[in-house]
């Protein structure tokens, strides 16, 4: 009986860890989500050049953090920001040249479309099995909110109406969850 017990507040400990693993995760993606945007921001007036470098200053981060894990939690957590700056400055013109230079309306429709037609697709995968269908379901949905996401943000950068930045957070939001979770479907897709 003992033994049981011992098992069961074990089980329970590890679980109490694995939740604790979890949320403090989630607030550092948040966070490091916020240090890209501000990198984004900062590097909005950057040329092309300077992003090489900010993808190597990352990437340099990036290693340090792999020796920094087990001396130094709060320096690792500042590496992770770090990265998160970087990153964002590296993408900064990328994000402005397709904010400003191309029209994507063209793509928000086809996304469009092409959404519907994978809610479509995963109605037909319920009651047929198709060899594959999953994976291409799920390829399929990352290519979809990467168009969106795009669109979302040249839609962001052409607005000047203040009321509408919920309504374009809440879309960019949605379009990055979405694309976590069909990454989250491919990768759990290959241990099933």
């Amino acid at each position: 009986m003992s033994e049981s017990l011992s098992y069961g507040a074990t089980g329970a400990a590890a679980q109490d860890r694995t939740r604790t693993l979890f949320a403090q995760t989630m607030a550092y993606v948040a966070a490091t989500t916020g240090f890209f945007a501000l990198g984004c921001y900062l590097g909005r007036n950057l040329s092309q050049g300077w992003a090489f470098v900010w993808f190597i200053v990352a990437f340099a981060c990036l290693i340090a953090m792999n020796f920094t894990v087990r001396r130094s939690s709060g320096l690792t957590v500042g590496l992770l920001f770090v990265v998160g700056t970087t990153l964002g400055l590296a993408m900064a013109p990328v994000m402005v040249y397709y904010a400003t230079r191309r029209d994507l309306s063209g793509i928000a429709r086809l996304s469009f479309w092409a959404l519907v037609a994978l809610i479509v697709f995963g109605i037909v995968l319920i009651f047929v099995h198709i060899p594959g269908g999953e994976l291409i379901y799920s390829i399929l949905g990352l290519v979809i909110f990467a168009g969106l996401t795009m669109f979302d943000f040249q839609r962001l950068r052409r607005s000047s109406d203040l009321n509408s930045a919920p309504l374009i957070a809440a879309s960019i939001f949605l379009d990055a969850l979405n694309v976590f979770l069909f990454f989250l479907r491919i990768f759990s897709g290959s241990r099933d």
